[in-house]
């Protein structure tokens, strides 16, 4: 029939009942005459708990040795999952990042893939194997295990599917789809149907949690056509691909995110290139800055407000005080970026405005703004964020 590539996240394997659903599912793929890859994260919260063990011994240990600790997760869900696939009768195999030719940089707890050598694969494949993969790993050039960041088991999946040219890859999460919003949190939130590569990129990387937005850039760049789907309740989810429209504008989704700091430096000396100076000192720290608000220059000042995580706030902080002088620097932790997103923005006028009248009419104010093609965030207090979404989402997506 076809290739299908198959992730299953935490809450998916998060217990024994719910592993051997998960070997349903994917045998009941394997039964319809298809090759299987499956590639799982660690169950449940394993991967906050070691960490947090970690933590008890060495707050400050080395992220190489927090990468030989953190691949133990999903080694044990592959090795359980491998279990509970034979359990059922089916011929199976499970194999390590480094095992199915996951190559990746030096950068510890936030490596990336250079490339996979899928000979390992291919030959289990040949053998008619269901193939069990340790999301979220690999192996660096000096035969280190890496791990690939939050998020990282759907890049995993995703680099799979493209290499091995797989007909599908189904990521399998504890909701139905991607929706409108949270539907957790938002009365009326939707399903969707379909969503652009585009459209659901700016979604992940502005705090939707169905996909990492790494593994969303990949599907694209190697045209991965994408389905999300539950585990739990086997109903058609929402297909990630590339969708040509017309004209027509619609709002996709409205999300929020709180791991957000505001810093500011205000009464900056207006020199020649020092907006560079700032922003090259951070990149040189891999700080990711994201809205970038400059105001007009007075009595030879000006002030430079931008967002990073919230993690990287005081680290930013302590940068620019190391060589700014005669400027204050402050830094906010207490925001959340909501935003909107769907194609087609730019040739729509009054969009912006209905989203800061929704903010308005619930008496919420806005701090900073970004827009582009397909997206409007804006800056709030943190503790705004939930009745915000609600209320940009109720202007948008009315309940029916």
């Amino acid at each position: 029939m076809g290739l299908i590539v198959q992730k299953f996240g935490g809450s998916s394997v998060a217990n024994a009942e719910r592993v051997m659903n998960v070997a349903r599912i994917v045998t009941d793929t394997y039964k319809q005459g298809n090759d299987v890859v499956v590639v799982v994260s660690a169950q449940g919260d394993t991967t906050d708990d070691l960490i947090e063990k970690a933590n008890e011994i060495n707050p400050k240990a080395a992220k190489r040795e927090m990468d030989q600790l953190l691949t133990a997760g999903e080694q044990i869900s592959i090795s359980l999952l491998a279990m509970a696939i034979e359990k059922l009768g089916f011929p199976v195999i499970s194999l390590l990042g480094w095992q199915a030719g996951f190559n990746t940089n030096s950068i510890y707890t936030a490596a990336r893939i250079k490339n996979i050598k899928p000979n390992r694969l291919q030959a289990e494949i040949a053998k008619r194997n269901i193939v069990v993969v340790a999301g979220f790993q690999g192996i660096n050039r000096y035969d280190d295990l890496t791990t690939l960041g939050r998020g990282g088991s759907d890049t995993s999946a995703v680099a799979i599917a493209a290499t091995l040219k797989a007909d599908k890859c189904q990521i399998f999460t504890d909701v139905e789809g991607v929706y409108t919003a949270d539907p957790r949190k938002v009365e009326g939130a939707k399903k969707l149907k379909e969503i652009t590569y585009d459209e659901m990129l700016e979604l992940a990387t502005l705090g939707a949690q169905v996909l990492n937005n790494r593994s969303v850039e990949m599907a694209k760049k190697y045209g991965v056509e994408l389905e999300v789907l539950s585990s739990l309740n086997p109903v058609p989810g929402t297909i990630v691909k590339e969708v040509t429209k017309m004209e027509k504008m619609l709002i996709r989704g409205v999300t929020k995110d709180k791991d957000v700091a505001l810093v500011s430096i205000l009464g900056l000396q207006d020199t020649p290139g020092i907006a560079f100076k700032i922003f090259s000192k951070l990149s040189a720290k891999n700080i990711n800055v994201d809205i970038i608000l400059q105001s007009f220059g007075r009595d030879g000042t000006k002030d430079i407000v931008f967002t990073v995580s919230k993690e990287n706030g005081p680290i930013a902080v302590e940068i620019l005080e190391g060589f700014l002088d005669n400027c204050k620097i402050v830094c906010n932790t207490e925001v959340a970026k909501v935003s909107i997103v769907g194609a087609g923005m730019e040739t729509h006028p009054g969009t912006a405005s209905k989203m800061f009248e929704a903010l308005y009419e619930s008496n919420i104010n806005i701090q900073m703004i970004s827009t582009s093609e397909i997206k409007i965030s804006v800056i709030i207090d943190a503790e705004n964020a939930d009745r915000a979404v609600s209320a940009v989402h109720k202007a948008f997506i009315p309940n029916d």
